[in-house]
């Protein structure tokens, strides 16, 4: 498989696109039992796993996400609509984030926006709003992936071996996803914690 080739990557990308957020309108208007919520998760976001046996939520996580309370404990053993906004939020969060660092961006979003809390918004606009986003972010991505992919072929020009410049070109190019990886994760990190300081604050004083 010739790394330089494009083909290779927009194969990729072509791939990631076909992973779709979870529309608002497919989740069922009526409660749902734990092993129905694992069941739908499994179904609905198959193209997110990266071995056919990997799970997308299990029984384990989400208890463990109730009992460390920044997931709403579901009520008389049934998960609500806006239960499942929340478990989708968390899926894509554990992949990037510590169970700690959720912990502090969810309880002010439960504390604020769960059970009808706000007058303004609710759980299920704020997260059509934010999926909406994220895929109209699609075509950017694949822009500046491409231009890295370019990077990173013209970063070893002297090495003629054809073997060893291809493993170059594959091992710069996940360096440099990794390092814009790390960049955002810390950037991430830092407004959580500056999220939690400030709604401390405010419960403070209060």
């Amino acid at each position: 498989m010739d790394f330089s080739n494009e083909e290779t990557i927009m194969d990729i990308i072509q791939k990631l696109k076909n992973i779709d957020y979870i529309n608002p309108e497919d989740i069922p208007n009526i409660d749902l039992y734990m092993d129905q919520v694992t069941t739908f998760m499994d179904e609905h976001l198959a193209a997110c796993k990266r071995m056919d046996d990997d799970k997308i939520l299990t029984k384990t996580m989400i208890n463990n996400y109730t009992k460390n309370d920044f997931l709403p404990p579901p009520i008389k053993k049934k998960y609500s609509k806006e239960h499942m906004y929340l478990l989708i939020f968390l899926y894509y969060f554990k992949n990037v984030l510590s169970i700690t660092d959720i912990q502090k961006i969810f309880r002010p979003l439960t504390d604020m926006f769960y059970d009808g809390k706000s007058r303004d918004i609710n759980l299920e606009d704020i997260y059509r709003m934010i999926f909406n986003m994220e895929r109209i972010q699609t075509d950017n991505l694949t822009k500046d992936i491409l231009r890295r992919l370019k990077a990173s072929q013209d970063l070893f020009p002297d090495v003629k071996d054809e073997k060893e410049a291809d493993f170059l070109s594959r091992f710069a190019f996940i360096c440099l996803l990794s390092f814009d990886a790390y960049l955002k994760k810390q950037i991430v990190e830092r407004m959580i914690d500056e999220t939690l300081s400030d709604y401390k604050k405010e419960k403070k004083d209060k």
